[in-house]
């Protein structure tokens, strides 16, 4: 058996490595290293120092120490931080959801392989942000929610307050998790009931209120960051936000529109017939778990990793036992081989960063010898420029620019509203744009710009009237 767990953990390794082979660089990341460098010189920031816009305007600094963490990891170890970065998160967590399970692991492997491969769903979340440490401490939180769950006497979930105060100021954005799902398990367990396959049993008092206590905690360990009690406010204050949701991508819904996002309803699938086809009763937990789980990730595809993270530490259980097939381990042991393969085929990208994400040196080159002071930029151009510290319009950072010029920019970017009045307002003196946006075309038939730079989809535009 120690063999077999070998090779398993050999496996995970493999995954872990063919997840990296899928990395590519995202604008974010631009912007959230270069934080941290600044951070590391300058101290920390509560205040925005890359745009002209909203210039020394309050931002919600939310993932600060993760971008401290990441510029310090670079300043160590170079390009290789990257990897070093998204292996140890990812690693760790799959590690972890390994050691929860192994006592089940080796009860039904074909099982067991089919759903540690269900970690694909983790490679939306590749990148190097934030995201990835949240997976691991959210990993951590169900963990020790479980084990108060199965035994009254565990002390486990007394580490949830300091994971939350890590959490804020990593991740800020999610980290009223740990005091909500405190709350869900203190719920669920007041109740003792069984409904057809479903079955609830009633916790102990003493349960209940180190749920209830622990929850307390958390609630007030969210608040333990630079921005104190606003950060308990910002979640809730981001999910009410219906232009951002709207449009930024990875806070979109869940849609049957979208072709990549029926991996997420099959996985949802999946998990149901688990319970379905189970010949064990489904505890009333797991259900709610798998509800609020749902919920989440069909609000917006940013939770889909919520739901298999979760989901990990409840599905091993409801399968049941099945011999071991001859030569099921030395296929395993092929299968890994072969996805470590993949990356060494693949990797270059994590291995040999380039660090840009539309614009290029060249691009980059002409907008430094430009000098512009109000610079008109597309969204995703902003990561690109904030890391090559020219002063930007819009960057990744929605909710700083939420207040005051967002709903402009996209007006402006797609010809809406009175958008002539709009650029009169900013006075740009340079338009930075992608030919595939509305403010492309009018930039190109307008008599008050003149063209001065393109590249396939990147032009670059100048006000005629600064010759004057």
């Amino acid at each position: 058996m120690k063999k077999n767990n070998w090779i398993f953990l050999l496996f995970v390794v493999g995954l872990v490595f063919s997840l990296l082979s899928f990395y590519q660089m995202e604008p974010d990341y631009l912007w959230h290293v270069k934080a941290g460098e600044y951070m590391l010189h300058h101290g920390l920031l509560t205040k925005d120092v890359f745009s002209w816009s909203v210039y020394s305007e309050y931002w919600m600094s939310h993932e600060w120490l993760f971008e401290v963490l990441i510029a310090g990891m670079k300043r160590l170890f170079g390009n290789f931080h990257l990897f070093i970065y998204c292996f140890t998160c990812m690693f760790f967590l799959l590690l972890m959801i390994y050691f929860k399970n192994k006592d089940v692991l080796f009860h039904n492997v074909l099982f067991s392989i089919l759903w540690f491969s269900c970690s694909i769903i983790l490679a939306f979340s590749l990148q190097v942000r934030p995201h990835l440490l949240s997976n691991c401490l959210l990993g951590l939180t169900i963990w020790f929610l479980y084990d108060l769950y199965q035994n009254k006497e565990s002390k486990k979930i007394y580490w949830l307050p300091l994971i939350t105060i890590v959490w804020a100021n990593v991740h800020g954005g999610s980290s009223n998790l740990p005091y909500l799902l405190c709350f869900l398990f203190a719920i669920c367990g007041l109740f003792q009931f069984q409904f057809s396959k479903i079955e609830a049993n009633r916790m102990s008092k003493k349960q209940i209120h180190k749920y209830l206590l622990v929850m307390l905690l958390c609630m007030g360990c969210v608040c333990i960051n630079l921005h104190g009690f606003k950060m308990f406010l910002y979640p809730y204050q981001n999910m009410m936000d219906s232009t951002m949701i709207q449009n930024i991508i990875e806070w979109r819904s869940t849609s049957l529109n979208e072709w990549h996002h029926y991996l997420y309803y099959g996985l949802l699938l999946f998990i149901v017939c688990i319970f379905l086809f189970s010949k064990k009763k489904i505890e009333w937990m797991d259900f709610i778990l798998l509800g609020f789980c749902a919920y989440l990730g069909l609000k917006s595809i940013r939770f889909w990793f919520y739901t298999y993270i979760i989901m990990s530490f409840v599905v091993f259980k409801y399968v049941g036992k099945r011999k071991m097939d001859k030569g099921t381990m030395g296929g395993l042991l092929l299968i890994s081989c072969l996805l470590i393969g993949l990356f060494i085929f693949k990797g270059n990208s994590i291995l040999r960063p380039k660090y840009s994400f539309l614009l290029n040196e060249k691009d980059i080159q002409v907008i430094k010898e430009a000098k512009p002071e109000r610079l008109f930029n597309m969204y995703n151009y902003g990561g690109d420029l904030v890391y090559n510290e020219i002063p930007v319009f819009i960057d990744g950072r929605a909710d700083l620019y939420g207040p005051h010029n967002y709903k402009d920019y996209l007006n402006i970017s797609s010809l809406k509203e009175d958008y002539v009045t709009l650029i009169k307002k900013y006075d740009f003196d340079y338009f930075l744009v992608d030919s595939k946006y509305s403010i492309s075309t009018y930039l190109r038939y307008s008599d008050d710009y003149q063209l001065i730079y393109h590249r396939k989809n990147v032009y670059f535009y100048k006000k005629r009237t600064m010759e004057s």
